[in-house]
């Protein structure tokens, strides 16, 4: 299993050795982790990937490995060892956690079970309350409800009773329907308003409605005006993916915040930095992306340009030809930045990340300057002082 994972990061051009495999190999043979697939992340990528720069290479290479990989195929139940299946993992559990798992009899009961149902089993299962499979009752498998269990090849969680967890990782568009909590953002966001009467004539003019009636010896005479609506003009982009998974929500609120508040939206996602293209549907981003210089080209220097992302990556991905982690960009994502600074007037970068934690990251201070300190925390006062940036 590891050696094609080694094989994996090193397709995706990860620099690894067979020195970073044997330390990972140490590492689960002295029990450092055991039964957990985010400390097996966690624990890999500190073994095998020694520069910050391939973080994001070496997640795209743990989630094609592991997406697809078959999880009980050749593997011999005869092969774990019994204190993996019981003493390391009963002493890595809460006092609340034994607690629960007592609903099946006790650890031991478990894992026990778990081992018998995998000698017995010889193929997928469907529905039920004993095999390990989908859509049933047992404490193993997927897409199914036990009040405790070990979750197996699902998406996500949906109960939130499984003990141990493989989930993978995907860029996802933000869900605009999103309302929750994002009152006080659309409050802040109003501070970029410029009222303007367009459209057809919606709205009752009542001062000129009373001069006319006058004017006309008290014969009522209506008179319309278009609705006011705010004529700010913005483009959003937004980072997603990586680094961004666990801003999501918060992304999400301040998306469906804008919506609302702005009539002239425009949205796009990128990853990491600005290159050339850019997407408005992510599960389509290679098949439809939209060129950069059509955005330069298409927008008058009016629109409103705010960036969200969190500005964490390689330092190379801003300032290198060939920087991007995805693809081969011709041109440095700062000379991109640079395009967007001299085709609009106005631009901020919005940072999901909290403040304090900026000065500890090269590459935020590198687009912290690039943007001439244009960047705010998302918070309500951040925007607040984004907002009114973007009046001036």
């Amino acid at each position: 299993m590891l050696i094609n994972f080694f094989m994996t990061l090193k397709h995706e051009r990860i620099p690894v050795s067979f020195t970073e495999l044997f330390a990972l190999l140490e590492c689960l043979k002295q029990n450092v982790i055991f039964g957990n697939v985010d400390e097996f992340y966690f624990l890999s990528r500190l073994c095998l990937v020694k520069d910050e720069k391939n973080f994001d290479k070496f997640d795209i290479a743990f989630a094609k490995y592991f997406e697809n990989f078959e999880i009980f195929d050749d593997l011999s139940i005869a092969k774990i060892p019994d204190e993996w299946l019981r003493k390391q993992l009963e002493s890595m559990l809460s006092d609340e956690e034994k607690k629960k798992i007592a609903a099946l009899g006790g650890l031991e009961k478990l894992m026990e079970e778990f081992k018998k149902r995998m000698e017995e089993q010889k193929k997928r299962h469907q529905g039920g309350n004993k095999w390990i499979g989908t859509g049933g009752t047992s404490p193993f498998g997927a897409y199914g409800y036990n009040p405790e269990g070990i979750r197996i090849g699902q998406e996500s969680g949906r109960n939130q009773r499984a003990i141990k967890v493989w989930d993978k990782r995907n860029y996802r568009d933000l869900d605009d329907s999103v309302e929750i909590g994002t009152r006080n953002l659309k409050l802040a966001l109003r501070r970029l308003r410029k009222f303007a009467r367009t459209g057809s004539d919606e709205e009752l003019d009542m001062d000129d409605t009373i001069s006319s009636t006058a004017k006309n010896a008290g014969l009522l005479d209506i008179k319309m005006v278009p609705e006011r609506h705010n004529s700010v003009k913005v483009l959003l982009f937004f980072d997603v993916g990586g680094s961004m998974d666990p801003h999501v929500k918060l992304c999400e609120e301040l998306f469906s915040a804008a919506r609302s508040e702005f009539k002239h939206l425009k949205y796009y996602y990128f990853h990491n930095f600005l290159y050339e293209s850019v997407w408005t549907k992510s599960h389509r981003r290679h098949a439809e992306a939209t060129s950069t210089f059509e955005i330069l080209n298409k927008y008058s220097k009016d629109y409103k340009v705010i960036f969200v992302g969190d500005a964490t990556m390689a330092p190379y991905e801003i300032t290198h030809a060939g920087g991007s982690i995805e693809h081969y960009n011709e041109e440095a994502g700062s000379v991109w930045l640079r395009r967007i600074e001299e085709a609009f007037n106005h631009l901020v970068w919005i940072n999901p990340t909290p403040k304090d934690f900026w000065e500890h990251s090269y590459s935020i201070e590198i687009v912290k300057e690039l943007m001439e300190e244009r960047m705010f925390p998302l918070t309500v006062k951040g925007l607040e002082n984004a907002m009114s940036l973007l009046t001036k």
